[in-house]
């Protein structure tokens, strides 16, 4: 009997610790998907039996095995609002000739970010095999529709692939799309034969990858390099050890608000509690809540206390940057500071993601302080890895 309770109780277990790394590896859209009107779909050659070399396959009995497998098409690019990288196109422009893989995303999601490796590592090894990549840039804050902001972000990410700007969620809702991130892989005739939700699956990824251009080349009768044989291996981040959600300042979503009005806008004056609980959010001094973000009015404190290795701040400044000191356990942090983060201070000018904390001994309880001593900090969200 407790050998049946013991095995029952490490399926618990597993199916937790599963579930954790799942919500972690995405990042949910709460507006969802809009009910947007049916789009326009890439278009499908018409049937002939071979290709123009003589080989077995062609681009429309590529399409009709599609058809058959009750695979759907691929949803045209909707309502765009900028292109960088590219001039603009449709992804009807690339049927019969490339295999596409879409990636929505969003410059200040850390789930985000911490795919663009194997995107690139991708683009760079099978652009000249026939791939490209799309990456769909569709924002959930305001910052993140600025052509200037998405553009500096391409270029610090050396993102080389075409990215479209979608921030009017017009390619977003036509996909009926949920997630940051969301990759989408569409073969040479133009359906979609697989789709990736969040981090992870990198090796299926890219498996499909190789196969459907080696399908793309038997088709148009042309040769592979021997390029498309192995598997890019990039360093994983470990997500099981993560215990603290994303947290969000913002009227909005500042559910984890614990010394203030939640769900509030305008100004309020909050003061420091004496005891900080895990995964709550206190503020202190003068803060005006808007809908996405809360600013600081003059002298002020952020305390959260989080169970995690790493610590990214989602934040504005004003134009000659705002000053913030980072403290861990009451302490300057040094040795476990993040990138952004020099001699104990973390200057916030861009709109962007920041990252505050690298815990050099891996996952742990800890409390973050920020003491901002000036006004014109606006702080989003903060998130965890």
């Amino acid at each position: 009997m407790n050998k049946t309770k013991n095995i029952f109780l490490a399926i618990i277990i597993i199916f937790i610790v599963g579930s954790i790394w799942y919500l972690e590896s995405i990042k949910t859209n709460p507006i969802g998907n809009q009910g947007a009107p049916a789009q326009p779909i890439v278009g499908v050659p018409a049937s002939t039996s071979t290709n123009a070399a003589g080989g077995k396959i062609s681009i429309a009995s590529i399409a009709a095995e599609d058809i058959k497998n009750g695979l759907k098409p691929a949803v045209e690019i909707t309502n765009p609002t900028g292109f960088i990288n590219t001039p603009p196109f449709k992804l009807a422009d690339l049927v019969g000739k490339k295999v596409v893989l879409l990636d929505f995303w969003t410059y200040s999601c850390i789930n985000c970010l911490r795919t663009l490796p194997y995107l690139t590592s991708w683009y760079q090894k099978y652009q000249n095999e026939g791939l490209e990549i799309v990456g769909i840039h569709t924002p959930e804050f305001d910052f993140e529709k600025d052509y200037s902001n998405v553009s500096a972000a391409v270029a610090k990410y050396s993102i080389k692939y075409p990215v479209v700007m979608d921030s009017n969620y017009g390619t977003w809702q036509a996909y009926g799309n949920l997630y940051w991130p969301h990759e989408y892989l569409i073969d040479a005739a133009g359906y979609i034969v697989h789709d990736q939700i969040g981090e992870g699956g990198y090796q299926d990824t890219e498996a499909e990858i190789q196969k459907l251009l080696q399908e793309r080349a038997e088709a148009l009768g042309i040769a592979t390099s021997s390029a498309a044989t192995s598997s890019i291996i990039i360093p994983q981040e470990n997500l099981s050890g993560i215990g603290s959600e994303e947290t969000y300042f913002g009227a909005a979503r500042n559910e984890f608000l614990a010394n203030g009005n939640q769900s509030s806008l305008g100004d309020q004056t909050l003061q420091e509690p004496s005891t900080i609980d895990l995964n709550k959010l206190y503020l202190a001094g003068n803060w005006n809540f808007q809908s996405e973000y809360a600013q600081n009015t003059g002298p002020a404190k952020i305390i959260y206390r989080y169970s995690s290795s790493k610590v990214f701040f989602v934040a504005s400044g004003n134009g000659s940057g705002v000053s913030v000191k980072v403290l861990q356990d009451g302490v300057p942090v040094s040795t476990d500071a993040g990138s952004d983060v020099k001699d104990g201070v973390i200057t916030i000018k861009e709109s962007r993601l920041y990252n505050v904390i690298n815990n050099s001994q891996g996952s742990g309880e800890h409390t973050l302080e920020l003491i901002i001593d000036s006004p014109g900090l606006q702080a989003y969200t903060f998130t965890f890895g």
